[in-house]
């Protein structure tokens, strides 16, 4: 049963029988894993990370899966902006930047706050007016630098403004917060902690000036309860506001109320996704040391929002 069907509302998205592919594996080194993969629409290929061989791979369909560059940082998360620049979490380098993908120039966009390097950014999103969120868990060797010891005093969420110039640090509490995604309207932000001991998904109003409302933080889905491998890790949404989420035994799908009505079970161990293919209705995956594919029925957010036809 490669789908699980929690609930009959599942079915709109795949069937019991639906499979994934297997795109390629062997990322990551011994500890993997693969990660970060973003679908770069105009070129039609996806990028993806291979964090401990330090390297950006691409697949193309038809092609298969190839380098496409190597020494990144160590990079993870990626995602795009609205000019098609790269957007990169980098765990080595501890920043996040963002890099023209014709003409190779990068641009810093966070490396620190208050003045004080940052832990390892792991997982982000741009939002529509340009502001870029990511996440930044604890430091972990060897993914950081040994002779570099923390200078955050918690693990944090950021929001760097549109115009680049401001930072804010916009959730403070969390043990390992790892991956976030807006709901379509971009009204609620989703957070998970991948700590192994909280497992859960937070979800935040996003007030006008692009702060996240804390008070109005709520539990969207606790995890802990199932002891099959796997941890919340990447997460996105459906254009219907489902939220597809990494935890034990594959992917998650929950609707927009927090229901779990169902897993899409794989044993690579699932841990970030994103949306690709020019329809958007087929969800790549990485695995703990595999890149994957699913055909689902209903359609992702696309990647940069609101302009699925940026230039590269």
């Amino acid at each position: 049963m490669p789908v699980e069907i929690l609930h009959e509302s599942m079915r709109r998205i795949a069937s019991e029988d639906t499979e994934a592919e297997q795109l390629g594996e062997g990322y990551g080194g011994v500890t993997g894993p693969t990660e970060g993969p973003v679908w770069i629409k105009e070129k039609g290929y996806l990028l993806f990370s291979d964090i401990h061989g330090d390297r950006r791979m691409r697949y193309t369909p038809g092609e298969g899966v190839t380098v496409d560059k190597e020494g990144t940082g160590k990079a993870n998360g990626m995602t795009r902006d609205r000019q098609g620049r790269l957007i990169s979490c980098h765990h080595f380098t501890r920043c996040v930047d963002a890099e023209d993908l014709e003409t190779g120039e990068v641009t810093m966009i966070a490396d620190a706050y208050k003045g004080y390097k940052l832990n390892r950014p792991n997982d982000v999103v741009v939002k529509s007016d340009g502001a870029v969120y990511f996440t930044d868990p604890p430091p972990r060797i060897p993914l950081t630098p040994p002779e570099h010891p923390p200078e955050q005093d918690c693990a944090g969420v950021y929001r760097v403004s549109p115009d680049g110039q401001r930072i804010n640090r916009i959730v403070h509490h969390f043990a390992n917060p790892n991956g976030l995604c807006f709901s379509p309207d971009e009204k609620v932000l989703y957070i998970n902690d991948s700590h192994i001991n909280r497992k859960l998904i937070m979800a935040y109003d996003v007030e006008a000036n692009g702060m996240v409302d804390l008070g109005s933080e709520r539990l969207f889905c606790d995890m802990k309860g199932d002891d099959r491998r796997g941890i919340p890790d990447g997460m996105k949404c459906d254009i219907e506001g489902n939220v597809y989420c990494t935890g034990p035994g594959g992917i998650w799908v929950m609707n927009p109320d927090g229901t779990h009505i169902g897993t899409i079970i794989n044993a690579n161990i699932p841990v970030n996704m994103n949306w690709g293919d020019d329809d958007l209705q087929t969800l790549y995956f990485a695995g703990a040391y595999t890149i994957n594919r699913i055909r689902l029925g209903i359609p992702g957010v696309p990647v940069p929002r609101g302009d699925v036809q940026a230039a590269g």
